[in-house]
């Protein structure tokens, strides 16, 4: 049987973020016997939506989006690490996911937030759009600064938070995608 695929996306795309740092304590709790593969969205480079149809159509007639859609059609689980920018979540994110449709339907995802208040503001406003793309949204950890995340993103995270980390790779695996059911263009 082969892995589970686990897809890491780093939200952020400022140049003096702190996600890679989260993105990395993410990486260091994930179970063993799970193939990973991370996707910064400023590396991606994804411009504005900028498809002449549809995503629901998944006629995409740009090579990024073709890119996108691949990487995306072979993952089982997804987790975004997101900040919260203004009690939302950042344009980027929304970009990436406004860009693909079929790709993401039954497809689970853990938001794991950071910023003020743990991102909790964005975290909330983000499951509404992935559950209207048909994502099963699971629950994250969000890092809270002066908490356990420092400004310039060291993470300390508690107890409670690795423990949610945890939880949340247990529902993500539990509910992954099985390799038959993994969307094809």
């Amino acid at each position: 049987m082969s892995p589970t695929r686990l897809s890491v996306v780093i939200a952020s795309t400022r140049p003096t973020r702190i996600g890679h740092h989260i993105a990395q304590w993410v990486l260091d709790a994930v179970p063993a016997d799970v193939e990973v593969t991370v996707h910064d969205l400023r590396e991606l480079a994804l411009p504005f939506l900028d498809e002449p149809g549809q995503p629901a159509d998944g006629n995409y007639a740009h090579e990024h989006t073709r890119r996108w859609s691949a990487a995306m059609q072979a993952t089982d689980a997804l987790v975004l690490v997101m900040p919260e920018y203004n009690r939302g979540y950042n344009a980027a994110l929304k970009n990436a996911i406004d860009f693909l449709y079929a790709e993401w339907e039954g497809l689970p995802v853990g938001c794991v937030g950071y910023g003020w208040h743990g991102a909790s503001f964005a975290k909330s406003a983000l499951r509404q759009t992935l559950e209207r793309v048909k994502m099963t949204v699971v629950e994250g950890p969000g890092l809270e600064f002066e908490k356990t995340l420092t400004q310039a993103g060291e993470v300390s995270a508690s107890p409670a938070d690795d423990a949610a980390l945890a939880a949340m790779f247990r529902e993500l695996l539990a509910g992954a995608r099985p390799p038959q059911d993994r969307p094809t263009s």
